[in-house]
């Protein structure tokens, strides 16, 4: 088909270049109008304490901050907020990448709200990348109930290299949130294996959350988080998968013999259910709920918040040396020098480190 414009009586027509695009940002926009207010902790304190979900929110934000002037002022807000902390139960969920974590939570939440009323956050941990150091932090999106519901309050936190699939500071916003009177505390872990004691020591319920098929019985009986764990639930039980899941659950139960005695007493159980269609959710935490029972029966409750406290007082002591030793100006001087040499291999790490701890030393006496 021949085209009308390429013929010779149009020749001399021309065509303009039209109206140039106008920029998408409003030019009278005032940018400063709409910055963040600065709350004084006063005010933050006050927001928390009539459970302001966007005080408690910045002053997790606080928290989480890596800047003095921030760490500062959060810890003047923790200091006030903890008299009001301590009256809630705090229950640890883990389990391995895949096992469905973030589902059981949005079930887990919704019956224990339904079931016992009273307030519910939920601290989810996100892994954060080695190489770029973000995090996706999209667990709320897989709670769908819980996101809408008015009595609860997610956060999802980097875990910004903290060991144990705990964020570093999750401590400190339990304290914040239990200010805030939320009753109940979900902590979700990065579920990176065996090395989930930072959870652990924070918790008064440790939930394992397992799936079928991820091994034999010689899995089972491997020390690390099978021991710390206070329960363990296989997930997934429903449909064609229903036998598995009681195979795999009476392989825990035959490896939980091989296991000691539980400090506090109580006797490890294994259940099944399945997070998706809800099935088996009474029964988790009919149990969870007879293990409350139980330890505040004995005293035991009472003793392991002791023992974590004193646990989190010897934690923080470290992270502030840490913190200490690498701000130091002597040390920052030197540190690059010393790199240097045991990459050359003219030092070995250990005197390498040796020597920076004495300069450290020698600089804060």
């Amino acid at each position: 088909m021949e085209h009308p414009e390429n013929n010779e009586e149009y020749k001399g027509l021309t065509v303009n270049s039209g109206v140039s695009q106008p920029s998408i940002v409003n030019p009278y926009l005032n940018r400063k109008r709409y910055a963040r207010r600065q709350y004084s902790v006063d005010e933050m304190v006050e927001g928390i304490l009539q459970g302001n979900v966007t005080m408690l929110s910045q002053a997790v934000t606080l928290v989480e901050s890596l800047v003095p002037e921030h760490q500062e002022k959060a810890q003047q807000v923790i200091e006030r907020c903890l008299p009001h902390s301590g009256n809630s139960v705090r229950i640890g969920i883990s389990g391995v990448p895949g096992a469905g974590k973030s589902t059981s939570i949005d079930e887990f939440g919704i019956h224990v709200l339904e079931r016992c009323g009273g307030k519910l956050a939920v601290l989810a941990i996100d892994p954060s990348s080695e190489r770029s150091k973000g995090s996706i932090l999209g667990d709320k999106t897989r709670m769908e109930k819980l996101s809408v519901h008015p009595d609860a309050f997610i956060r999802p936190s980097p875990s910004a290299g903290s060991l144990g699939g705990v964020a570093r500071k999750t401590r400190e916003t339990v304290i914040l949130c239990e200010a805030a009177g939320f009753d109940k505390i979900f902590i979700e872990t990065v579920g990176v294996g065996q090395s989930e004691t930072a959870c652990h020591s924070m918790v008064d319920f440790f939930l394992l959350i397992q799936v079928a098929g991820t091994g034999d019985e010689l899995q089972g009986i491997k020390r690390g988080i099978m021991e710390i764990s206070d329960g363990i639930v296989i997930n997934k039980c429903d449909g064609d998968n229903v036998k598995r899941c009681e195979m795999a659950a009476q392989n825990f139960r035959n490896a939980l013999h091989f296991f000691p005695q539980s400090e506090s007493g109580w006797d490890r159980k294994v259940l099944t259910y399945s997070g998706f269609y809800g099935y088996g959710i009474k029964e988790v935490w009919d149990m969870i709920y007879q293990y409350f029972d139980f330890v505040k029966l004995n005293g035991y409750f009472d003793y392991r918040r002791k023992q974590q406290n004193k646990y989190w007082m010897y934690e923080t002591i470290d992270n502030a040396l840490r913190g200490h030793f690498y701000n130091n100006p002597k040390i920052k001087q030197a540190l690059h020098a010393m790199e240097d040499s045991v990459q050359q291999g003219e030092k070995t790490s250990f005197m390498a480190a040796h020597d920076l701890m004495q300069l450290y030393l020698a600089s804060v006496v």
